[in-house]
């Protein structure tokens, strides 16, 4: 029994992932990874070890999974853009590394012995783990989550950092709506009747930028 939902998990798995890899639709391909995931937390359960299977769908196909989803239907992207291969050599070279990788796995099965585990065995429980955790890798855990917070700072700052464009830089929309106090110097300056523009070259002549493409008339 144990070997048949052995092979019935790791067939989903890898049924998954090639899903995963052949689909064109991000999407699809996100739905099946996440079939991955449920895979290998069977596989973890097979393998006595609850508390890895647990933090496998909860982080992983839950929070990880929802957060990629998220950004898939944020940025609209529907299918794949076929364009040309440019670096042909990868195909042999993925053909290779997945024949190496089989072999791989096939010799650990022939040569490693069969591993059994014991019902005293307390390895990857929640208990056990959660005491090692906090007791003797007590450092190692506190030292992970600084570095997590300052990669959680650095991005705000990086996300939050101005000046990129000088005080004297104009940016110039295809489409915008100004104030006649804006484009015309001779208006009042509470003059807020609106001057529409339909065209980037509308807009850089009432602003004064005529040409934006040539570089002795930009800032």
């Amino acid at each position: 029994m144990l070997v048949f939902l052995f092979l019935l998990f790791a067939a989903m798995a890898i049924g998954c992932a090639l899903a995963m890899v052949a689909q064109r639709n991000p999407l699809y391909s996100a739905i099946s990874l996440i079939g991955v995931f449920i895979s290998l937390a069977c596989l973890y359960v097979m393998l006595a070890a609850p508390f890895i299977a647990a933090v496998q769908v909860i982080v992983y196909a839950g929070a990880i999974m929802v957060l990629v989803v998220f950004v898939i239907m944020l940025l609209n992207v529907e299918h794949e853009e076929r364009r040309p291969n440019r670096l042909k050599f990868l195909v042999p070279v993925a053909v290779v590394l997945a024949a190496v990788l089989i072999g791989e796995v096939a010799f650990i099965l022939v040569t490693v012995p069969d591993f059994q585990v014991t019902a005293s065995s307390n390895v990857g429980l929640t208990h056990s783990i959660g005491s090692m955790l906090f007791t003797r890798y007590l450092l190692p855990f506190e030292i992970t989550s600084i570095l997590l917070l300052m990669a959680i700072v650095g991005a705000m700052t990086l996300a939050r950092r101005g000046g990129m464009l000088s005080p004297n830089a104009r940016v110039v929309p295809g489409a915008q709506q100004f104030t006649a106090a804006m484009v015309d110097p001779a208006a009042a300056p509470d003059d807020l009747t609106l001057v529409e523009t339909e065209t980037t070259g509308e807009a850089a002549r009432l602003l004064g930028v005529e040409d934006l493409r040539d570089p002795a008339k930009r800032d």
